[in-house]
């Protein structure tokens, strides 16, 4: 009837402060009717067939390819379900209490709207139809495919159709000129598509190989990325310049760290191949995957590690972001990161 997840956490920054914050990832309560199920609070819903991207995930809209595997924050919403031997069909209100908020408030995963999705297996496979109408970027559809082709290979695709979409965009009369506001907004957008094939091969050996290839038509064009790079370059000549006052400086770098704000989007290139290996021998688990953009050559390349016993969990990955030096992903602000963590359950 009742489900709960809270999180108490706690952070201190080297030679900085101490803080720490609670929040519930889940709090919902949840009836069965026979074979109608409804929900209603703060609840995790994550839809789609993709490991590294998800075209289809209208309700969650989570962070893939995070170092670590975190439970994630749910969202508000509203559920109702239905289930039978063969089909399952879903309809969610995500964030209610938002919808009279105004178009600023209501970007990416905080925009009021109303998802659904049915499931069928028909064999091997297993169909999706996903719809989606937000309170301000529009209608999407979408529909997604898994198929067990054989004992060790899996096949999955995705695709959806966005009216608008939001999306960050840079003031074009900016230019390489010195500017005194961030040039870079999130603004509602037209239409796009979004797409991911891919493959999930398992060996005998408990090892497994992932590949697969998306397009996100929300990301940023290759032209918009070449104008950024002008962008970036220019400041840099200009901050480089002998005798630069100490406003001028001031100024240059200020411009730069605006360069960042694209950073914050799902995906940084509309086109990308991801590869994932692991092995799996008794209580161990090790990984190793890439993130490519063909169009710029950049790379970002994870390493992992898992030791898991009966409630002790250990976590250890080193992830080191490269490429060309005009390539996006150079140029993030983090070169290298790493993490270790280890879970007690009880």
């Amino acid at each position: 009837m009742l489900s709960a997840n809270l999180l108490l956490s706690g952070e201190h920054l080297e030679a900085g402060s101490t803080r720490s914050f609670a929040r519930f990832n889940e709090l919902y309560a949840s009836g069965d009717f026979g074979a109608w199920q409804m929900s209603a609070g703060k609840k995790i819903i994550g839809w789609d067939v993709g490991y590294g991207f998800r075209p289809n995930d209208f309700v969650q809209q989570e962070e893939r390819r995070t170092l670590l595997s975190l439970t994630q924050e749910g969202r508000p919403l509203l559920q109702l379900e239905h289930f039978n031997a063969q089909t399952a069909t879903s309809l969610v209100w995500v964030n209610p209490q938002r919808v009279r908020d105004a178009d600023d408030e209501q970007r990416f995963a905080r925009e009021s709207a109303l998802a659904a999705r049915w499931y069928t297996r028909s064999g091997a496979a297993d169909w999706h139809l996903f719809g989606r109408v937000g309170q301000h970027t529009g209608a999407s559809a979408g529909a997604a495919l898994a198929w067990v082709a054989s004992d060790a290979l899996e096949l999955h695709a995705s695709a959806r159709l966005l009216q608008r979409h939001d999306g960050w965009r840079n003031d074009r009369a900016t230019g390489d000129s010195l500017v005194s506001a961030n040039p870079w907004q999130v603004s509602t957008l037209g239409g796009t598509s979004q797409w991911l094939v891919g493959a999930n091969w398992t060996g005998a050996l408990q090892q497994s190989v992932i590949a697969e290839w998306w397009h996100d038509g929300t990301a940023l064009s290759d032209a918009e990325w070449d104008a950024w790079n002008s962008r970036n370059a220019a400041l840099v000549a200009r901050g480089a310049q002998a005798g630069s006052p100490a406003g001028l400086l001031r100024g240059v770098g200020g411009n730069l760290a605006w360069q960042a704000s694209p950073f914050a989007a799902q995906n940084l290139r509309r086109d990308n191949l991801f590869v994932r290996l692991a092995w799996q021998p008794d209580h161990w688990q090790f990984t190793l995957d890439a993130l490519i953009t063909p169009s710029d050559r950049g790379r970002i390349v994870t390493a992992g590690i898992q030791w898991q016993g009966d409630r002790l969990r250990i976590n250890a990955a080193w992830r080191v972001n490269g490429g060309p030096a005009t390539s996006v992903f150079a140029q993030l602000p983090q070169r290298q990161t790493g993490v270790i963590a280890a879970s007690w359950a009880f």
